[in-house]
């Protein structure tokens, strides 16, 4: 799917919010499309990549995206690992226990995993389950498969995308790597520095310096930052968004000022990690939003941070008309 192509990684610890960041950057596109490509064209997958985190991506990308980010993983893990009373001899049982289980079994759940786990002794107790699921994602073994339910199940990668685990890239390999992490950044969200291409793939600063700088005759500069030079020029003005929770356009940079007003940062980004949905006229957040479901309906609830221009909320309004339609929803009608 080209617009997760245009990405490269989309965080999707929210499944929700991950479609819906691909709907505010694609015309047409549906929820039930983007599940047909997770699950039945396995053009795009879910794995843990990048900063630690589950990223939605187009399935060519996952070997070299994974190759690349997951080293820098490992001893994070591992340490979470032995904070939830998991050693690392039982870490590595269970994920041979994850193999096998997929392997035998076909795709499983979370909670199907963590019996199967559990049933060889080893402890599955608080975060340990999840932690173990993200050891055997970042060591290639598993890849979120088919919905069940609402929830994507954990496959074997080898069965579900016909390839074997990614091995180590050499050092040429590693270099070119990364010079295509600097490009296809940049392609999503140039200008930036290296420091935003840093904290965006949870990779070393010097990493990151080591990416642009093989790139450098792609490159110009934008005051202190460095963008594509053939990139097309942006839509001026740039159109009105609801943006999902942790979209894209949150999470890009280090620092997100240039998007969220210093004054209503906290509204945005409360802290604990937690990114909430987001209102933007003209790239610029004016205020948060959220959706209560219920059947077939969608009824979204605007909370701006002042008063909005009546064409902002027209923009808005379609907005949300849009997100109804994406989710195959209606929207209430207003009294009056």
């Amino acid at each position: 799917m080209e617009v997760v192509r245009r990405l490269l990684a989309v965080q999707a610890q929210d499944p929700r919010s991950a479609r819906l960041a691909l709907r505010a950057r694609s015309a047409g596109l549906t929820s039930a499309g983007v599940d047909r490509a997770l699950g039945e064209d396995r053009s795009l997958l879910v794995a843990w990549l990048c900063r630690g985190t589950v990223h939605l991506v187009a399935r060519e990308d996952y070997p070299w995206l994974l190759a690349l980010t997951a080293p820098a993983r490992f001893a994070n893990s591992r340490r979470r690992l032995d904070q939830e009373g998991v050693a690392p001899a039982e870490a590595e049982r269970a994920v041979e226990t994850i193999e096998r289980a997929l392997a035998e079994e076909g795709p499983l759940t979370r909670a199907e995993l963590g019996e199967r786990i559990a049933a060889k002794g080893i402890p599955t107790e608080g975060q340990a389950t999840p932690h173990l699921l993200m050891l055997a994602s970042l060591s290639g073994i598993a890849v979120r498969g088919p919905l069940r339910g609402g929830e994507q199940a954990f496959a074997l990668t080898r069965d579900w995308l016909g390839i074997e685990p990614p091995g180590e890239l050499t050092g040429d390999e590693r270099a070119g790597a990364l010079a295509e992490l600097a490009r296809r950044y940049l392609a999503a969200h140039g200008p930036a520095a290296a420091a935003d291409l840093a904290t965006w793939a949870g990779i070393g600063l010097w990493d990151a310096r080591a990416g642009l700088a093989a790139i450098a005759a792609e490159l110009v500069e934008v005051g202190e930052l460095v963008d594509l030079a053939d990139r097309e020029p942006r839509a001026e003005p740039i159109p009105a968004r609801l943006l999902a929770s942790f979209d894209p356009y949150l999470l890009g940079w280090r620092d997100r000022a240039f998007a969220v007003p210093a004054e209503h940062a906290k509204r945005v980004q409360p802290g604990g990690g937690i990114v909430r949905a987001a209102a933007t006229i003209d790239g610029v957040a004016v205020g948060t939003w959220k959706a209560r479901r219920r059947d077939e309906r969608i009824a979204v609830e605007l909370e701006p941070f002042g008063e909005l221009h009546p064409d902002a909320e027209t923009a808005l309004d379609e907005e949300i008309a849009d997100i109804a339609r994406f989710e195959g929803r209606t929207v209430p009608s207003r009294p009056g």
